[in-house]
């Protein structure tokens, strides 16, 4: 039961992936790639509320919040550097194993804001240890960034228990005239 979950759960991935992947090759104009870090100590979950599910041992429901900053070196859209990230989401795991949704605000320095809406794969990678694998999709930004476009990638280790995350992010976006 448990590895027929498991193969679901990539294969939703993947196909998620590969959905994110000819959306933006389909769409192409000037691109523009973005890769960068967010260390733990730059992540902070300002809210989470866990409900034990009851159907089977370790299966939570969580509703969160993680909050992101960049105090220095931080990413550049548009030629605009990003102050904050705000992620919201919904995860559904069964001992650390399951799917994510989630949103993420992208605040600029000159206050303009990009959105993403996205779905994440975790794993259990030890005691309340999670490994995660992303994509999400650009749905839209305000003022210079109105007709932004693209993919968000990221890879992380997380224990939100003990309010720990990082990721490794990789965007991909142009903006439509």
């Amino acid at each position: 039961m448990r590895t027929r979950r498991t193969f679901a759960l990539r294969a939703i991935a993947v196909l998620g992936l590969a959905w994110a992947i000819s959306a933006t090759d389909s769409l192409a104009q000037q691109k523009q790639r973005v890769s960068f870090s967010i260390p733990a100590e730059n992540s902070k979950y300002v809210q989470q509320h866990v409900i034990e599910v009851g159907d089977t041992p370790g299966h939570e429901v969580r509703v969160y919040e993680l909050r992101r900053s960049f105090p220095g070196n931080a990413p550049v859209i548009n030629g605009v550097k990003v102050k904050e990230m705000i992620g919201s989401g919904l995860s559904d795991y069964v001992d650390g194993n399951g799917p994510n949704s989630n949103y993420t605000v992208f605040v600029l320095e000159n206050g303009e804001k990009f959105f993403s809406r996205g779905t994440t794969l975790a794993q259990n990678a030890g005691p309340g240890k999670l490994s995660t694998v992303s994509v999400a999709r650009i749905t839209g930004g305000t003022g210079k960034l109105l007709g932004i476009q693209g993919t968000v990638r990221n890879t992380g280790t997380a224990n939100p228990k003990a309010n720990f995350s990082e990721a490794q992010y990789e965007i991909e976006y142009w903006i439509e005239k």
